[in-house]
């Protein structure tokens, strides 16, 4: 099922590789043939195979190709040249080595089937050499590879990232590099050079002119941007500067025509499956080419602000704060917003996953994603090649043997009870030893060093219960702005909410809701139709009520299997069940249909649900996300009844 969980359109295909080289314009991905992006793509491409045309007449052609060489689209071309160059040779490698069509493997078969020799190697031998054949290509690939991501940097990072957590089938050995990148990003952009030249010459003005201070060190960096601490001059206000690099604007397309191209490539030699790559493609493009839009994410930001205001909204009754734009200190590279003070919840979920025996090392990212994978993974296939080129973990584990027993046993919600409650009572035995220590006239003084050292216990038990509660605030807040405004962020990962300490009330920190780069809206007929689909979940209706509210939102299935697509929802927006983890039973449901299309409406929201229930999940939270949402859903019913078909 890994194409359902990376699918969300079939509206661009992949054409079939013809010349495999071929750089491929993304006309599909830009919203017409009169916006910028396409004007762009289109003259990169006639400015190029004009400069490569007339190089041959002499002195001309060379100065047109220098000309050409320093525009945007040149250095976009160098730079598509230099992924080439890497990933060209690679596949070379692989080819010519492992791949049937090889002359040099031709032979080898040729060889073998003419050997008479009594020593010949049987059949499970030559499997075995073949084995070791792919292990040593992904040993000597790898690394190659994942240099060329850091050279590149920028898009090929967060490709490495998203990479390292896929359910997608890739070898472990660039699965292990590739996660290296969720904690080691390479050093941003150099704040004098690059970042203080952009703001000023966006911002109109001397940096000392309009800061009292600007703090060089970036307190957050991606792929297109980074974002700086300053304080306004005169006001005194503090302040988040988000700035996007000025080569930000060419390298995004040309690099995303890249992985692309590299895509194609993959789905040609059997790599990964076409309609997954695909899908992955057009989702992971509309995400990276939307968030190099800064005055659009400034206009989501300040509605998301205006709607946090209303006192009927979640927002003030459970503690969350969207930050307020500086309008007049904004343009399409930079926005300026008010700055939250706190940690990233992603420190605040490392703390309590360390509390319940739960190792963080791999990143909070990965665990989350691991957490949803664990729930939705339904496919049952391995890659077209087989399990030599691909090593994905065995779903026939010790430990999810251990789990499905348990599980048969007793429900999910029990078993994340237990867990939490012998940390509840660990955790305040310990806090309680120490207040004793620590009030007592005369105690030893290892016993006093002992308390020291876990003084902060106290507070962590304070705090156990807010957890959940900010589990619960974001699902209340996200439903909210999903069916009451229509306008959501699509991306809450625990990087884009922060825990905003409150000196008046330190043991229930605020909750800060950064990033909106990646929103999605739904228009008035499309929010009832997913709040009908998010009810008949939460009311537990039958399969038939389930599979048409579906089917009204567009989905289109193989065999168009009423169980399939029940069970499908209840896997989306309801809560874990035991059943859940029996890889038999998902590998059944896989059998009995496959999902042709997915609407893109229901894709973003699922996305939201994903990575909500993924944080609770791995905070030990079981919860429904159709019965966290029903009283959203049933208010959007109520105030669009009528505008369904309209």
């Amino acid at each position: 099922f890994n194409s359902i969980q990376h699918s969300h359109s079939n509206q661009h295909h992949f054409h079939s590789p013809g010349i495999l080289f071929r750089p491929r314009a993304f006309i599909d991905l830009a919203i017409s043939t009169q916006s910028p992006m396409f004007q762009a793509g289109l003259a990169r491409r006639v400015a190029r195979r004009a400069a490569i045309g007339v190089v041959g007449t002499g002195a001309a052609g060379a100065t047109t190709l220098t000309v050409y060489a320093n525009t945007e689209q040149g250095l976009g071309f160098k730079r598509e040249a230099d992924f080439w160059s890497v990933v060209g040779p690679v596949v070379w490698d692989y080819w010519w080595n492992s791949f049937s069509s090889s002359p040099k493997v031709k032979f080898q078969a040729f060889a073998l089937t003419n050997n008479t020799n009594n020593n010949a190697t049987t059949e499970e031998e030559r499997k075995e050499e073949k084995k070791e054949l792919v292990k040593e290509l992904h040993d000597r690939n790898a690394p190659k590879l994942f240099r060329a991501m850091i050279d590149l940097g920028g898009l090929y990072i967060k490709l490495g990232q998203v990479l390292s957590v896929t359910a997608i089938p890739i070898p472990e050995q660039y699965r292990v590099l590739f996660r290296t990148l969720q904690s080691n990003v390479p050093g941003a952009s150099d704040f004098q050079s690059v970042v203080k030249p952009t703001l000023e010459r966006e911002l109109g003005a001397p940096l000392d002119e309009l800061f009292e201070c600007v703090d060089e060190i970036p307190c957050g960096a991606a792929s297109i941007g980074q974002a700086h601490r300053a304080t306004l001059k005169g006001t005194k206000e503090e302040v988040i500067v988000k700035v996007q690099y000025p080569n930000a604007k060419w390298q995004v397309p040309a690099d995303i025509e890249c992985v692309g191209d590299f895509l194609q490539l993959c789905v040609w030699f059997g790599l990964v499956d076409e309609s997954a790559s695909k899908m992955s493609y057009d989702e992971f493009s509309r995400q990276f080419l939307a968030e190099l839009d800064y005055t659009r994410e400034k206009e989501n930001l300040k509605q998301v602000y205006q709607s946090s205001l209303d006192p009927n909204a979640p927002y003030m009754k459970r503690g969350a704060i969207i930050p307020r734009v500086f309008e007049d200190m904004c343009t399409n590279q930079v926005i300026t917003m008010t700055y939250l003070p706190g940690p990233k919840f992603e420190e605040e979920a490392k703390q309590q996953l360390a509390l319940l025996g739960i190792d963080t090392k791999k990143g909070i990212g990965s665990i989350i994603k691991e957490a949803h994978n664990n729930t939705t993974n339904t496919d049952g296939s391995s890659s077209a090649i087989g399990d030599e080129l691909a090593s994905p973990e065995n779903a026939s584990s010790w430990k999810l043997t251990i789990s499905r027993i348990v599980g048969n046993l007793v429900s999910v919600d029990s078993m994340f009870s237990l867990v939490r409650f012998a940390r509840r009572i660990m955790l305040w035995s310990t806090a309680a030893t120490v207040r004793s220590i620590q009030v007592l006239p005369m105690v030893p003084s290892d016993w006093k060093t002992w308390a020291d050292e876990r003084q902060n216990t106290i507070l962590q038990a304070e705090r156990w219960g807010w957890t959940q509660e900010a589990v619960t605030t974001l699902l209340d807040v996200h439903g909210y702005q999903i069916f009451n405004q229509g306008l959501f962020n699509a991306d809450p990962h625990p990087g884009n909410i922060l825990v905003v300490h409150d000196e008046k009330n330190p043991t229930k920190p605020k909750i800060g809701l950064i990033d909106y780069g990646q929103v999605k809206r739904l228009k008035p007929d499309e929010r009832v139709r997913v709040a009908k689909l998010i009810l008949s979940i939460a009311d537990k209706e039958s399969d038939q009520a389930i599979a048409d509210h579906f089917r009204n939102l567009g989905i289109k299935t193989k065999t168009d299997s009423t169980r399939f697509l029940a069970e499908f929802g209840r896997l989306m927006f309801g809560s874990f069940e035991a059943k859940h983890l029996d890889h038999s039973w998902h590998k059944e449901l896989h059998k009995e249909d496959r999902v042709l299309y997915f609407p893109n409406e229901l894709s973003m929201v699922y996305r939201t649900a994903l990575l909500l229930r993924g944080l609770a999940m791995s905070l030990q939270f079981n919860p429904s996300v159709g019965e966290e949402w029903r009283h959203h859903a049933q208010e959007a019913i109520k105030q669009h009844s009528g505008v369904e078909n309209e």
